[in-house]
């Protein structure tokens, strides 16, 4: 039996949307819009696996990652090549991705062109926000930090028009509503744990 494309229309693996529901239900939000982000993210995904999917007109759940570089000093945002402003690393889910924090990672991976990066499994953020998908839906984004290894090279991808890395109290604008939020749960993730590679 073939694995489904998210990307073609075809509904997510039930794996990766029972992770979706552990991750959520077992979070500490980092505040209370997050809080209520992330109550209206487990609503939406009563829907079911379905609701990892591009084509859930209602709303989807999306991954994305901030990442800090080695020495947690600096934050990398793209500038995205069709929202014309800086923003974290992360999109859509696909059928391949086993868990939410390797959708993060994923995603990060590929937009930057970094390998070797580490992830804290422990979302930072949750975010609701429109999107022109389907004509016109929900991104419930859950947002991971990332840690980049030293010595990093940046690869632009097909995505973004420019990648940069910026100290937390001199980002870069046009800046995307939301981003700033992430600097204080990533800084504290980074000081709780050591990030790790992909689960």
């Amino acid at each position: 039996m073939s694995t489904p494309d998210l990307r073609a229309g075809s509904q997510a693996d039930p794996a990766l949307h029972a992770d979706a529901l552990t991750v959520l239900r077992g979070w500490v939000p980092t505040s209370a819009a997050a809080a209520d982000a992330r109550d209206r993210t487990l609503d939406l995904l009563t829907a079911g696996p379905e609701a990892m999917s591009r084509t859930h007109r209602a709303g989807h759940v999306t991954a994305s990652a901030l990442v800090l570089d080695a020495t947690g000093s600096q934050v990398l945002l793209c500038l995205h090549g069709k929202l014309h402003q800086w923003v974290q690393l992360g999109g859509h889910c696909e059928p391949d991705d086993p868990t939410l924090a390797a959708a993060a990672l994923r995603e990060a991976t590929e937009e930057s062109g970094v390998t070797g990066l580490r992830i804290d499994p422990v979302p930072i953020d949750v975010d609701i926000h429109p999107v022109t998908c389907q004509g016109g839906s929900f991104h419930h984004d859950v947002r991971f930090a990332v840690l980049a290894p030293p010595g990093a090279r940046l690869q632009v991808s097909e995505e973004s028009e420019e990648l940069g890395w910026f100290p937390p109290n001199q980002l870069p604008t046009p800046l995307a509503g939301g981003t700033t939020q992430l600097i204080r749960p990533a800084l504290a993730a980074l000081r709780r744990a050591p990030l790790h590679p992909a689960p």
